[in-house]
């Protein structure tokens, strides 16, 4: 199975990334090409395909510039399963910490939930229409069923808990079905049985070397009759709530779910993006002390990063072709500074541009998720239209800059700290406000956001 970024070329897969992140284009162009590459390797003959290693990549910049924004948007672009982890939280066996190997299995329960919501989406059609004649066939017959009484069918209750047959012709199918449609027993009770999903499991073991134990002790207790999550439970609700129930429960008996695995396995190993963050935490010269696990954190990622075969609960997973995309500041370290076998499964490094105020103003107006239409969506929930000038788009980027470097430079992160405080007001009296509109011009900006500039102390906390 291959991913629908197969349809992109790199150059559209940029334009893509450039509806939602301002610049970076030397960042965007890396993994435009890291994409394309493995729609490239899925053409080439099969004795090869396998000896073709994924092109990883290291994003070197600043925080907040928009390193974990082009992964993430790649994940959405590509339909791949992704997930964020920061390379930090992870310890050399023996140190407490998390277990490399549970950054696959995340993938895997992400590569789950993913195919198994497109298969969810393709039946849904055909689980409407069983969901629907089970509910016509349980009203016409007044709830009278030929099933045995553990599962029986929905019959119609009072809201006091008194049984009642449906006031209709139950020789007649055709009119209940009609009625079904035209919404007019949506608010009827009926009683039926649900199948109980369960919930997930806490986690009982944390650790190098327990997840495996925990994968079969779940399965073992799953086997157990307490734990059995595929018992009925009755439940009073109206039929337009039992036709949603009924329609998910037709659904999961549509679906195939040990095709969902093998699909989800697949789709892990050929299309997986694994974001490493903050690897320069774990960078640095050989030291000794509290910081001695550093390396060996390098030492217990690279068998993933260099490919390696990780056991699931859904079976093994190759990690040979999962695409790794690695982030750091690297402000007290060099990429040299990792281990040599770790540099060179990453043979792609970007740097990424530092933000200045030029960038925040087009952050602030050119993306299709910009924080002045997020906030303007947000008020209209209130029934105000929120504008913003241009002069007061300037204003809140020139402030944006300087909060920058007076204090820690977090990069375009420090609009969404700039936009709260300029909003603050409005947003506490949206409710009340009588007037449908409000306009954020330069003078407000400056009134607002200059008395907490020219207060370093007040500043500090703020902003």
């Amino acid at each position: 199975m291959t991913s629908s970024i197969t349809n992109f070329t790199p150059r559209e897969i940029v334009g893509e990334l450039d509806r939602f992140i301002v610049g970076q284009a030397k960042a965007k162009r890396a993994v435009a090409i890291a994409m394309r590459n493995r729609w490239r390797r899925q053409q080439v003959p099969e004795a090869l395909r396998d000896e073709i290693a994924p092109k990883n990549i290291i994003m070197i910049g600043p925080t907040g510039v928009g390193k974990t924004e082009i992964a993430r948007r790649l994940s959405k672009l590509a339909q791949a399963p992704f997930v964020k982890v920061e390379a930090s939280k992870f310890t050399e066996v023996g140190y407490v910490g998390r277990d490399v190997e549970s950054i696959i299995r995340d993938l895997m329960e992400v590569a789950i939930q993913m195919v198994r919501n497109e298969e969810l989406e393709r039946v849904q059609t055909r689980a409407r229409e069983h969901a629907e004649e089970r509910l016509v066939e349980f009203l016409s017959a007044g709830g009278e069923s030929d099933q045995a009484p553990d599962s029986l069918g929905p019959f119609v209750v009072s809201p006091e808990g008194d049984v009642q047959r449906p006031q209709l012709n139950t020789s007649d199918a055709g009119a209940v079905r009609e009625k079904l449609r035209a919404g007019d027993l949506d608010e009827e009770f009926v009683e039926f049985d649900v199948t109980e999903t369960g919930g997930p499991m806490v986690s009982v073991f944390g650790g190098h070397g327990m997840e495996d134990m925990e994968i079969q002790l779940r399965d073992m207790l799953g086997n157990l009759p307490g734990f059995n999550q595929g018992k009925k439970q009755r439940r009073k609700v109206r039929v337009i709530e039992a036709r949603k129930l009924l329609e998910d429960e037709e659904a999961n008996k549509l679906i195939d779910m040990d095709q969902v695995k093998r699909d989800a396995v697949t789709r892990t190993e050929q299309a997986g993006i694994v974001f490493l963050d903050e690897i320069d935490k774990i960078a640095g010269p050989k030291a000794q002390g509290p910081d001695v696990s550093r390396e060996g954190v390098q030492r217990d990622l690279l068998p993933i990063v260099e490919g390696s075969t990780v056991t699931t609960k859904y079976g093994p997973v190759r990690t040979d072709h999962i695409l790794f995309i690695a982030a750091g500041a690297f402000h007290a370290s060099k990429v040299s500074d990792l281990i040599p076998e770790m540099q060179g499964r990453f043979p792609i490094r970007v740097e990424l541009d530092s933000l200045g105020q030029g960038d925040f103003v087009r952050i602030l107006k050119e993306p299709d998720n910009a924080l002045t239409r997020q906030y303007a969506a947000l008020m209209l929930a209130e029934g105000i239209t929120l504008e913003f000038t241009d002069e007061a788009i300037e204003a809140i980027a020139e402030y944006a800059a300087e909060a920058n470097r007076r204090s820690e430079n977090i990069g375009a992160r420090r609009l969404h700290t700039i936009m709260e405080a300029l909003l603050e007001e409005l947003s506490f009296n949206a409710p009340e406000r009588t007037e449908s509109a409000f306009k954020v011009d330069l003078d407000q900006v400056r009134e607002t956001l200059g008395k907490i500039l020219s207060d370093e102390s007040l500043a500090r906390f703020i902003l």
